[in-house]
Protein backbone atom coordinates (compact mmCIF):
# COMPACT_ATOMS: atom_id res chain seq x y z
CA UNK A 1 0.00 0.00 0.00
CA UNK A 2 1.30 3.46 -0.89
CA UNK A 3 2.24 5.74 1.97
CA UNK A 4 -0.10 8.71 2.26
CA UNK A 5 1.72 12.00 1.89
CA UNK A 6 -0.74 14.49 0.39
CA UNK A 7 -4.53 14.54 0.57
CA UNK A 8 -6.41 17.12 -1.49
CA UNK A 9 -10.00 17.76 -0.42
CA UNK A 10 -12.71 19.60 -2.32
CA UNK A 11 -15.39 20.72 0.15
CA UNK A 12 -18.86 20.73 -1.38
CA UNK A 13 -22.27 21.21 0.24
CA UNK A 14 -23.48 17.60 0.25
CA UNK A 15 -20.48 15.52 -0.84
CA UNK A 16 -16.73 15.85 -0.36
CA UNK A 17 -14.20 14.79 -3.02
CA UNK A 18 -10.82 13.40 -1.97
CA UNK A 19 -7.60 12.89 -3.93
CA UNK A 20 -4.70 10.97 -2.33
CA UNK A 21 -1.14 11.24 -3.67
CA UNK A 22 1.95 9.30 -2.70
CA UNK A 23 5.45 10.66 -2.11
CA UNK A 24 6.12 10.90 -5.85
CA UNK A 25 2.96 12.91 -6.51
CA UNK A 26 1.16 10.06 -8.23
CA UNK A 27 -2.58 9.73 -7.59
CA UNK A 28 -3.25 6.55 -5.63
CA UNK A 29 -6.90 6.96 -4.72
CA UNK A 30 -9.88 9.20 -5.41
CA UNK A 31 -13.13 9.19 -3.48
CA UNK A 32 -16.40 11.09 -3.32
CA UNK A 33 -18.05 10.75 0.09
CA UNK A 34 -21.05 12.06 1.92
CA UNK A 35 -20.21 14.30 4.86
CA UNK A 36 -20.88 11.68 7.55
CA UNK A 37 -18.99 8.99 5.66
CA UNK A 38 -16.10 11.40 5.04
CA UNK A 39 -15.73 12.12 8.75
CA UNK A 40 -15.67 8.40 9.60
CA UNK A 41 -13.11 7.76 6.84
CA UNK A 42 -10.90 10.72 7.80
CA UNK A 43 -10.83 9.67 11.46
CA UNK A 44 -8.89 6.52 10.46
CA UNK A 45 -6.19 8.28 8.42
CA UNK A 46 -2.54 8.26 9.39
CA UNK A 47 -0.91 11.71 9.75
CA UNK A 48 -0.52 13.34 6.33
CA UNK A 49 -0.46 16.69 4.57
CA UNK A 50 -4.12 17.67 4.17
CA UNK A 51 -4.92 20.55 1.82
CA UNK A 52 -8.21 22.33 1.10
CA UNK A 53 -9.40 25.48 -0.60
CA UNK A 54 -10.06 28.37 1.78
CA UNK A 55 -13.84 28.33 1.47
CA UNK A 56 -16.89 27.78 3.64
CA UNK A 57 -16.23 25.32 6.53
CA UNK A 58 -12.53 25.05 5.54
CA UNK A 59 -11.32 26.54 8.83
CA UNK A 60 -13.50 24.07 10.77
CA UNK A 61 -12.02 21.12 8.92
CA UNK A 62 -8.56 22.63 9.21
CA UNK A 63 -8.87 22.66 12.99
CA UNK A 64 -10.43 19.18 12.91
CA UNK A 65 -7.52 17.65 10.99
CA UNK A 66 -4.87 19.58 12.96
CA UNK A 67 -6.28 18.24 16.23
CA UNK A 68 -5.72 14.70 14.90
CA UNK A 69 -2.06 15.20 14.08
CA UNK A 70 -2.28 16.13 10.40
CA UNK A 71 -0.42 18.99 8.74
CA UNK A 72 -3.23 21.17 7.41
CA UNK A 73 -2.95 23.73 4.61
CA UNK A 74 -5.61 26.09 3.27
CA UNK A 75 -5.08 27.53 -0.23
CA UNK A 76 -6.79 30.52 -1.81
CA UNK A 77 -9.06 29.27 -4.64
CA UNK A 78 -7.37 31.51 -7.23
CA UNK A 79 -4.08 29.67 -6.63
CA UNK A 80 -5.71 26.29 -7.27
CA UNK A 81 -7.25 27.13 -10.66
CA UNK A 82 -3.98 26.89 -12.70
CA UNK A 83 -3.46 23.29 -11.54
CA UNK A 84 -6.88 22.03 -12.65
CA UNK A 85 -6.69 19.75 -15.69
CA UNK A 86 -9.59 19.55 -18.11
CA UNK A 87 -13.14 20.45 -17.09
CA UNK A 88 -14.25 21.57 -13.67
CA UNK A 89 -15.72 18.91 -11.40
CA UNK A 90 -15.30 17.82 -7.78
CA UNK A 91 -12.71 15.15 -8.52
CA UNK A 92 -10.60 17.46 -10.69
CA UNK A 93 -10.78 20.16 -8.03
CA UNK A 94 -9.54 17.77 -5.32
CA UNK A 95 -6.61 16.71 -7.51
CA UNK A 96 -5.75 20.34 -8.29
CA UNK A 97 -5.74 21.14 -4.55
CA UNK A 98 -3.34 18.26 -3.88
CA UNK A 99 -1.00 19.36 -6.69
CA UNK A 100 -1.05 22.99 -5.53
CA UNK A 101 -0.24 22.00 -1.95
CA UNK A 102 2.96 20.29 -3.11
CA UNK A 103 4.37 23.43 -4.76
CA UNK A 104 7.36 24.79 -2.80
CA UNK A 105 6.41 28.43 -3.48
CA UNK A 106 2.73 28.11 -2.64
CA UNK A 107 1.26 30.61 -0.15
CA UNK A 108 -1.22 29.31 2.39
CA UNK A 109 -4.05 30.86 4.41
CA UNK A 110 -3.61 30.72 8.22
CA UNK A 111 -6.30 28.67 9.95
CA UNK A 112 -8.48 30.80 12.21
CA UNK A 113 -9.39 29.73 15.72
CA UNK A 114 -12.99 29.28 16.81
CA UNK A 115 -12.81 32.52 18.83
CA UNK A 116 -11.54 34.49 15.84
CA UNK A 117 -14.33 33.17 13.66
CA UNK A 118 -16.88 33.96 16.37
CA UNK A 119 -15.71 37.57 16.45
CA UNK A 120 -15.83 37.81 12.67
CA UNK A 121 -19.37 36.41 12.81
CA UNK A 122 -20.41 39.56 14.71
CA UNK A 123 -18.78 41.67 12.01
CA UNK A 124 -20.61 39.68 9.32
CA UNK A 125 -23.95 40.05 11.11
CA UNK A 126 -23.34 43.79 11.50
CA UNK A 127 -22.72 44.21 7.78
CA UNK A 128 -25.82 42.18 6.95
CA UNK A 129 -28.05 44.24 9.22
CA UNK A 130 -26.59 47.45 7.83
CA UNK A 131 -27.46 46.34 4.30
CA UNK A 132 -30.95 45.35 5.46
CA UNK A 133 -31.41 48.79 7.03
CA UNK A 134 -30.31 50.60 3.87
CA UNK A 135 -32.58 48.42 1.71
CA UNK A 136 -35.56 49.09 3.99
CA UNK A 137 -35.00 52.86 3.95
CA UNK A 138 -34.67 52.92 0.17
CA UNK A 139 -37.81 50.82 -0.21
CA UNK A 140 -39.79 53.19 2.01
CA UNK A 141 -38.46 56.22 0.17
CA UNK A 142 -39.62 54.73 -3.14
CA UNK A 143 -43.09 53.90 -1.78
CA UNK A 144 -43.54 57.40 -0.39
CA UNK A 145 -42.57 58.94 -3.73
CA UNK A 146 -45.61 57.21 -5.26
CA UNK A 147 -47.76 59.53 -3.14
CA UNK A 148 -45.79 62.67 -3.86
CA UNK A 149 -43.86 62.58 -0.59
CA UNK A 150 -40.19 62.99 -1.50
CA UNK A 151 -37.58 62.67 1.26
CA UNK A 152 -34.00 63.93 0.71
CA UNK A 153 -31.33 61.30 0.15
CA UNK A 154 -30.22 60.93 3.71
CA UNK A 155 -31.08 58.14 6.17
CA UNK A 156 -31.20 60.67 9.01
CA UNK A 157 -33.76 62.83 7.15
CA UNK A 158 -36.04 59.85 6.56
CA UNK A 159 -35.70 58.57 10.12
CA UNK A 160 -36.54 62.05 11.45
CA UNK A 161 -39.58 62.34 9.16
CA UNK A 162 -41.04 58.88 9.86
CA UNK A 163 -43.00 59.76 13.07
CA UNK A 164 -44.83 62.60 11.34
CA UNK A 165 -45.45 60.55 8.20
CA UNK A 166 -47.51 58.01 10.19
CA UNK A 167 -50.15 60.76 10.52
CA UNK A 168 -49.60 62.60 7.22
CA UNK A 169 -52.95 63.37 5.55
CA UNK A 170 -51.44 62.86 2.09
CA UNK A 171 -51.01 59.15 2.79
CA UNK A 172 -53.76 56.48 3.04
CA UNK A 173 -54.42 54.71 6.34
CA UNK A 174 -52.88 51.52 4.98
CA UNK A 175 -49.61 53.35 4.37
CA UNK A 176 -49.78 54.73 7.93
CA UNK A 177 -50.04 51.15 9.21
CA UNK A 178 -47.14 50.09 6.98
CA UNK A 179 -44.93 52.92 8.27
CA UNK A 180 -45.61 51.82 11.86
CA UNK A 181 -44.30 48.36 10.90
CA UNK A 182 -41.28 50.00 9.31
CA UNK A 183 -40.53 51.97 12.46
CA UNK A 184 -40.76 48.79 14.52
CA UNK A 185 -38.39 46.95 12.20
CA UNK A 186 -35.93 49.86 12.18
CA UNK A 187 -35.95 49.96 15.98
CA UNK A 188 -35.10 46.25 16.05
CA UNK A 189 -32.30 46.72 13.51
CA UNK A 190 -30.85 49.63 15.45
CA UNK A 191 -30.86 47.55 18.63
CA UNK A 192 -29.07 44.70 16.89
CA UNK A 193 -26.49 47.05 15.40
CA UNK A 194 -25.90 48.56 18.85
CA UNK A 195 -25.25 45.07 20.27
CA UNK A 196 -22.80 44.36 17.45
CA UNK A 197 -20.97 47.62 18.12
CA UNK A 198 -20.80 46.78 21.83
CA UNK A 199 -19.32 43.32 21.18
CA UNK A 200 -16.84 44.71 18.67
CA UNK A 201 -15.79 47.55 20.99
CA UNK A 202 -15.28 45.09 23.87
CA UNK A 203 -13.10 42.90 21.66
CA UNK A 204 -11.07 45.90 20.52
CA UNK A 205 -10.55 47.04 24.12
CA UNK A 206 -9.30 43.61 25.24
CA UNK A 207 -7.09 42.84 22.24
CA UNK A 208 -3.49 44.02 22.37
CA UNK A 209 -3.23 44.00 18.57
CA UNK A 210 -6.43 46.02 18.22
CA UNK A 211 -5.28 48.55 20.81
CA UNK A 212 -2.01 48.99 18.94
CA UNK A 213 -3.81 49.37 15.60
CA UNK A 214 -6.10 52.11 16.97
CA UNK A 215 -3.06 54.31 17.58
CA UNK A 216 -3.08 54.99 13.84
CA UNK A 217 -5.28 57.82 12.57
CA UNK A 218 -8.26 56.49 10.64
CA UNK A 219 -8.38 53.12 12.44
CA UNK A 220 -11.29 52.83 14.85
CA UNK A 221 -12.64 49.95 16.97
CA UNK A 222 -14.39 48.22 14.06
CA UNK A 223 -11.32 48.18 11.81
CA UNK A 224 -9.01 47.27 14.70
CA UNK A 225 -11.24 44.40 15.83
CA UNK A 226 -11.58 43.06 12.28
CA UNK A 227 -7.81 43.28 11.80
CA UNK A 228 -7.05 41.45 15.05
CA UNK A 229 -9.56 38.68 14.27
CA UNK A 230 -8.59 38.29 10.60
CA UNK A 231 -4.80 38.55 10.96
CA UNK A 232 -3.82 36.96 14.28
CA UNK A 233 -0.15 36.84 13.23
CA UNK A 234 1.05 39.47 10.77
CA UNK A 235 4.40 37.68 10.45
CA UNK A 236 2.83 35.23 7.99
CA UNK A 237 3.36 38.04 5.47
CA UNK A 238 6.97 38.66 4.51
CA UNK A 239 6.59 42.44 4.45
CA UNK A 240 4.07 45.24 4.38
CA UNK A 241 3.77 45.14 0.61
CA UNK A 242 2.69 41.49 0.74
CA UNK A 243 0.08 42.44 3.31
CA UNK A 244 -1.18 45.28 1.11
CA UNK A 245 -1.32 42.92 -1.87
CA UNK A 246 -3.33 40.41 0.19
CA UNK A 247 -5.83 43.20 0.86
CA UNK A 248 -6.05 44.01 -2.87
CA UNK A 249 -4.59 47.50 -2.44
CA UNK A 250 -1.63 47.12 -4.80
CA UNK A 251 -1.87 47.74 -8.58
CA UNK A 252 -2.07 44.98 -11.12
CA UNK A 253 1.02 44.52 -13.25
CA UNK A 254 1.00 44.03 -17.02
CA UNK A 255 4.75 44.05 -17.64
CA UNK A 256 6.63 42.61 -20.58
CA UNK A 257 9.93 43.16 -22.34
CA UNK A 258 11.40 45.03 -19.40
CA UNK A 259 8.60 47.61 -19.44
CA UNK A 260 6.58 47.91 -16.25
CA UNK A 261 2.91 48.76 -16.65
CA UNK A 262 0.79 49.24 -13.55
CA UNK A 263 -3.00 49.22 -13.68
CA UNK A 264 -5.79 49.52 -11.15
CA UNK A 265 -5.64 47.89 -7.75
CA UNK A 266 -6.19 44.13 -7.85
CA UNK A 267 -9.21 44.02 -5.47
CA UNK A 268 -8.09 40.55 -4.40
CA UNK A 269 -8.04 39.23 -0.87
CA UNK A 270 -10.12 40.32 2.11
CA UNK A 271 -12.87 42.62 0.83
CA UNK A 272 -14.26 43.56 4.25
CA UNK A 273 -10.94 44.64 5.74
CA UNK A 274 -10.00 46.51 2.56
CA UNK A 275 -13.24 48.49 2.63
CA UNK A 276 -12.71 49.38 6.28
CA UNK A 277 -9.21 50.67 5.55
CA UNK A 278 -10.51 52.71 2.61
CA UNK A 279 -13.20 54.27 4.80
CA UNK A 280 -10.55 55.12 7.37
CA UNK A 281 -8.38 56.60 4.62
CA UNK A 282 -11.20 58.98 3.69
CA UNK A 283 -11.30 60.41 7.20
CA UNK A 284 -7.50 60.58 7.30
CA UNK A 285 -7.51 62.57 4.06
CA UNK A 286 -10.05 65.04 5.40
CA UNK A 287 -8.05 65.44 8.60
CA UNK A 288 -4.86 66.13 6.61
CA UNK A 289 -6.58 68.70 4.41
CA UNK A 290 -7.99 70.52 7.45
CA UNK A 291 -4.66 70.53 9.29
CA UNK A 292 -2.70 73.76 9.67
CA UNK A 293 0.24 73.53 7.19
CA UNK A 294 2.57 74.99 9.81
CA UNK A 295 1.65 72.27 12.34
CA UNK A 296 1.03 69.33 9.99
CA UNK A 297 3.15 66.23 10.50
CA UNK A 298 5.14 64.51 7.77
CA UNK A 299 2.35 62.08 6.86
CA UNK A 300 -0.22 64.88 6.55
CA UNK A 301 2.12 66.89 4.32
CA UNK A 302 2.62 63.84 2.12
CA UNK A 303 -1.14 63.31 1.88
CA UNK A 304 -1.79 66.96 0.97
CA UNK A 305 0.91 66.94 -1.71
CA UNK A 306 -0.38 63.66 -3.16
CA UNK A 307 -3.94 65.00 -3.20
CA UNK A 308 -2.78 68.01 -5.21
CA UNK A 309 -1.09 65.77 -7.80
CA UNK A 310 -3.37 62.73 -8.05
CA UNK A 311 -6.82 63.79 -6.90
CA UNK A 312 -9.23 62.33 -4.39
CA UNK A 313 -9.68 58.65 -5.28
CA UNK A 314 -6.04 57.75 -5.96
CA UNK A 315 -5.03 59.53 -2.77
CA UNK A 316 -7.55 57.55 -0.71
CA UNK A 317 -6.22 54.24 -2.09
CA UNK A 318 -2.63 55.34 -1.48
CA UNK A 319 -3.45 56.21 2.13
CA UNK A 320 -5.19 52.87 2.66
CA UNK A 321 -2.15 51.05 1.23
CA UNK A 322 0.22 53.04 3.44
CA UNK A 323 -1.96 52.31 6.47
CA UNK A 324 -1.82 48.60 5.63
CA UNK A 325 1.98 48.67 5.52
CA UNK A 326 2.20 50.63 8.75
CA UNK A 327 -0.20 48.27 10.49
CA UNK A 328 1.85 45.30 9.31
CA UNK A 329 5.02 46.83 10.74
CA UNK A 330 3.34 47.60 14.07
CA UNK A 331 1.79 44.14 14.46
CA UNK A 332 4.63 42.03 13.03
CA UNK A 333 7.24 43.78 15.18
CA UNK A 334 5.05 44.33 18.27
CA UNK A 335 5.68 48.08 18.16
CA UNK A 336 3.47 51.05 18.97
CA UNK A 337 2.85 53.76 16.40
CA UNK A 338 5.80 56.12 16.11
CA UNK A 339 5.46 59.08 13.75
CA UNK A 340 9.25 59.51 13.65
CA UNK A 341 10.06 55.89 12.79
CA UNK A 342 10.91 56.90 9.21
CA UNK A 343 13.97 58.75 10.50
CA UNK A 344 15.52 55.45 11.61
CA UNK A 345 15.09 53.80 8.21
CA UNK A 346 18.46 53.03 6.50
CA UNK A 347 17.39 54.74 3.27
CA UNK A 348 16.83 58.01 5.14
CA UNK A 349 20.51 58.36 6.00
CA UNK A 350 21.45 57.55 2.39
CA UNK A 351 19.08 60.14 0.97
CA UNK A 352 20.15 62.81 3.48
CA UNK A 353 23.83 62.29 4.33
CA UNK A 354 25.27 64.28 7.19
CA UNK A 355 27.51 67.18 6.39
CA UNK A 356 31.17 66.48 7.19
Amino acid sequence: MHQLTTIGIDLVKDVIAVCIMDQRGAVTEQRVLRREAFERWAAQLAPALVAMEACGSAHHWGRWFAARGHTTRLIAPEFVVPFRKGGKNDTADAEAVAIAARQPTMRFVPIKTADQQAMLAWHCAREGWKEERVALLNRVRGLLAEYGVVIPRSPERLLTALPALTEDARLPDRIHALLLEVREQLSALHARLAKCDAHIAAHANHSTAAQRAMQLTGVGPVTASALAATVPDARVFRNGRRFGAWLGLTPRQHSSGGKTRLGRISLHGNVYLRNLLIQGARSTLQSALRADPAKANRLQRWISALYGRKGYFKTVIAIANKHARMLWAMLARDENYDASAWQRHPMTSIASPKNP
